[in-house]
């Protein structure tokens, strides 16, 4: 939306599953239908498929969205002699994923350390990511000096929108702790599943679909202490999600320490909780430290021990857990109404996208 509203003419290039919902989008969209969903093989055709469809486009620039897009647009880019932007929304061989998987990991890394210091050289290229500490690492690594482009929302008036059917089922009265985003492993639901038995008048509610989403509802489904404190919203909109988010009492981001691109992470749920007003709960990883600390918008929590071993974080001891979510809901529900505002009013106007566009748009415009 940012590139459109500058004037480019963008083309958006994605892939199409079966329970893919319609784009409705001021610019052109296109999905590709592929024969692989998953590993090695649907990456190889994603991008072999990406690659045609570049070589034959009449584009001026490529834009590489992650690492798992850049060998494509990278060979389009060289073959055809026309600027590239890549934008970095992770370190791409430090996710989860790829942990346990030394040769798939192998694959990934090789492929930055083939493209990235080509990319740093590169006349007509520019490159951005989501977080400083991504940005020092690449830069030491390879010279490859990014701008910092935080994953940070849209404003969305959400007196527009209609969320009475979502908080329709729900329990009245209670308070809500909010996860919102990827279910997926490694982002510690389970271990929150298993508190909220010991978290008085309190729900928790699960906003998104993932790995791990069939899973965590049939384990919800067996306990019945649970039926009544765990809900499940699916997949939402996000100027639905976000009218939704500012009836939580809590916002959850307690990721395991499973690689350094969970590490450094930002995530951008952070950003939709402080504009929604909703204080955070979140594992004390540096960047996320930065933000919380910096407005004083959230709770920090020491990360678990992780075994490399195992891939696992050792779970945290439930009654324990919860005693940490009452403690940040009673918190924040003692603090005086004024500092609270002040508080998020100040980190609102910071998290913004109409800050960081500025950023990604002055970035873009170096290549040319």
């Amino acid at each position: 939306m940012a590139l459109y509203e500058a004037g480019y003419d963008v083309t958006l290039v994605g892939r199409l599953l079966p329970d893919s919902v319609p784009v409705e989008r001021p610019y052109h969209t296109e999905r590709m239908s592929l024969l692989f969903r998953k590993k090695a093989v649907f990456y190889a055709e994603y991008n072999i498929r990406l690659f045609l469809k570049l070589l034959f486009s009449r584009a001026d620039v490529f834009y590489a969205n992650d690492t798992d897009a850049l060998p494509a647009n990278w060979l389009a880019a060289v073959l055809l002699s026309r600027p590239i932007f890549f934008d970095a929304h992770e370190m791409f061989p430090e996710v989860p994923e790829l942990m346990g998987r030394p040769q798939v990991k192998h694959v990934w890394s090789a492929i930055e350390d083939h493209i990235f210091p080509r990319l740093a050289r590169r006349r007509h290229a520019a490159a951005v990511t989501v977080c400083q500490s991504i940005a020092d690492i690449y830069e030491k690594r390879y010279g490859l000096k990014m701008n910092v482009v935080r994953n940070v929302p849209m404003f969305f008036p959400v007196d527009d929108v209609d969320v009475s059917y979502l908080l329709a089922p729900l329990p009245q009265g209670k308070r809500v702790v909010l996860y919102q985003g990827a279910v997926n492993i490694g982002r510690g639901l389970e271990w929150v599943i298993d508190a909220m038995p010991y978290v008085d008048n309190a729900i928790f509610v699960v906003a998104g679909v993932g790995d791990i989403y069939d899973t965590l509802i049939a384990h919800v489904r067996a306990r019945k202490e649970l039926h009544d404190k765990v809900f499940f919203l699916g997949r939402l909109s996000p100027s639905r999600l976000h009218a939704l988010t500012v009836h939580a009492d809590l916002g959850l981001q307690l990721p395991e320490n499973r690689g350094l691109n969970y590490y450094y992470s930002l995530p951008n749920r952070i950003a939709d909780y402080v504009q929604a007003g909703v204080p955070v709960l979140a594992t004390d990883f540096p960047e996320i430290h930065r933000v919380v600390c910096q407005y004083g918008v959230g709770t920090l929590v020491p990360p678990q021990p992780f075994d490399v071993r195992s891939m696992r974080s050792e779970a945290p001891d439930p009654k324990q857990l919860a005693a940490t979510i009452c403690e940040a809901l009673d918190y924040w529900r003692q603090m005086p109404s004024a500092e609270r505002e002040a508080r998020f009013a100040k980190a609102r106007a910071d998290l913004s996208w109409d800050n960081d566009k500025k950023i990604l748009l002055s970035s873009f415009d170096t290549i040319f």
